[in-house]
């Protein structure tokens, strides 16, 4: 529902208790029929945000350097000059594949 009412500039966020329930949901369909490889598959530029944090995080308390200029890694495309549209453009490309990947894999 957010995209068809929300393009740029987007106005409306979804919040924790939304995407934690939709993130529980799909997990558990996941689990429920055996495919949660195909789901990171699929979930693929979520999987790529949520490792960007986790390597930002570790990296800091390791060695004490950054990674990202900031994470997740969409926000250090913003700091790297690129603007919202291209991002989104981008993300949602890749989406586009790694769901077209993992459901020819299925």
């Amino acid at each position: 529902g957010f995209l068809i009412y929300n393009f740029y500039p987007a106005q409306i966020f979804l919040g924790d208790v939304g995407s934690l329930a939709l993130g529980g949901a799909l997990a558990s369909v996941a689990i429920f029929t055996k495919t949660e490889l195909f789901l990171l598959i699929i979930g693929g530029v979520f999987v790529i945000e949520t490792l960007s944090v986790i390597l930002q995080v570790v990296s800091v308390k390791l060695r004490g350097k950054i990674i990202f200029k900031m994470s997740p890694v969409h926000h250090h495309f913003e700091l790297c000059d690129w603007k919202e549209p291209k991002i989104i453009i981008r993300f949602c490309i890749a989406g586009i594949i790694l769901a077209i990947i993992g459901i020819a894999s299925m």
